[in-house]
């Protein structure tokens, strides 16, 4: 029997995270691979969830969301960063930020177009845009003064007649870098030249450290008609498993989505939508505890990873650090991370596999910071037995 698999997708196999979860599971290491919190989210928040799903919210909401979580998240737009969207035409809701990234790109681009990413790129891009039959065309990002950043003449070059998109990170994982204003300018320069469409992924918005800021690339002149913006919840709140995300874009970009996301979940779990409404109306003072709690999380792992011999580079945002091996002689992330739960009794990610120039990133491991202190102080502990 031929292989049951479309030819485009037979590059996709189990994902990184789940192979390196179920590592951990196997052999009792510490988990710091995949980026989900350890500690539950706000009570109030989880108390919305519960009070949604006792008084009724149980069957089929409307399918691009209720009103409620459209109207919070039109509301924070505005009151955040200043950009105005119609709750009822230009806000959708989509299951987490990684379906409101697959319905854009399948809505956007299709059998021979292109579309640009920054490498290293969250693995879902890669996978939806070859199953939307497009052809991704990487941009690599590489350290500079202690971050990660691109070349505008690299960017400039990845444009061709067939492009259609770029992928927008930022916050970046899992870089950690949070894009300037002047690199977002650039982006949005090629954006209007070539009459490009910007999809950006926004999930870590809130969760950026120091002085970065976040800057939506749909508040620079001439994107916001241009800019299919992508955020989420899970992120936000600590509640990653609640998969509730939303898009925000100009109506007719709105419902090229829906036309798509109709088609793969209909709609989104209607007790989390008033849980996430919830949220987005009293988030500022949790919110910014996070931060800071996750700031603080971010220099206690890397004080312990340069302490055990790796070399860090500070991350802007995220949950991630990236962490490069070669102090320690080691020079292949994907060996090394298979290793580390026998040689160290910790899991990491190997930063290779988010790249089409493996090479560019084989040097690296992602570590996430998202966890309890002490979770953070034994796996240094642990991974001080590789010096």
């Amino acid at each position: 029997m031929s292989e049951p698999l479309v030819a485009r997708m037979q590059e996709f196999g189990e994902t990184i995270f789940a192979e390196m979860s179920a590592l951990a599971v196997r052999t009792g290491a510490i988990n710091l691979g995949q980026g989900f919190p350890d500690e539950e989210g706000p009570k109030a928040v989880l108390d919305a969830a519960v009070e949604a799903i006792r008084t009724g919210a149980n069957q089929y909401p409307p399918g691009p969301g209720l009103p409620q979580l459209r109207e919070a998240v039109s509301a924070q737009r505005l009151a955040r960063y200043g950009l105005s969207y119609d709750p009822a035409t230009e806000v959708f809701v989509t299951v987490g930020a990684t379906e409101g990234i697959a319905a854009s790109v399948l809505a956007l681009a299709g059998p021979g177009d292109e579309v640009i990413v920054f490498e290293p790129y969250y693995d879902s891009y890669a996978a939806v845009i070859a199953l939307a039959g497009a052809v991704r065309r990487p941009v690599t990002l590489r350290p500079v003064e202690g971050r990660f950043t691109f070349d505008p003449d690299e960017l400039r070059a990845a444009v061709g007649p067939r492009t259609r998109a770029i992928l927008v990170n930022s916050p970046h994982n899992p870089a950690g870098t949070v894009f300037t204003r002047a690199e977002l300018e650039a982006i949005a320069g090629v954006c209007r030249e070539h009459d490009l469409v910007a999809i950006t992924d926004e999930v870590y918005e809130y969760l950026t450290f120091d002085d970065a800021e976040h800057i939506p690339i749909a508040t620079l002149d001439g994107m916001r008609e241009r800019t299919v913006s992508v955020s989420s919840a899970g992120k936000s709140f600590s509640v990653t498993g609640w998969k509730t995300g939303w898009v925000t874009a100009p109506a007719p970009h709105v419902r090229a989505v829906q036309t798509v996301k109709q088609f793969l979940t209909y709609a989104v779990s209607a007790p989390y939508q008033r849980a996430a409404a919830y949220a987005l109306a009293n988030e500022i003072p949790w919110v910014e505890e996070l931060r800071k709690s996750l700031q603080a999380k971010r220099d206690r792992l890397i004080t312990g990873l340069e302490a055990a011999g790796f070399s860090t580079y500070r991350p802007q945002g995220t949950y991630f650090v990236q962490a490069d091996i070669r102090p320690l002689g080691f020079t292949d992330g994907m060996a090394l991370a298979r290793a580390l739960p026998e040689k160290a009794g910790v899991v990491a990610i190997p930063t290779q596999v988010f790249y089409d120039h493996a090479e560019a990133g084989a040097h690296f491991v992602r570590f996430a910071f998202c966890k309890k202190d002490e979770v953070i102080d034994e796996a240094v502990e642990r991974l001080a037995r590789l010096r």
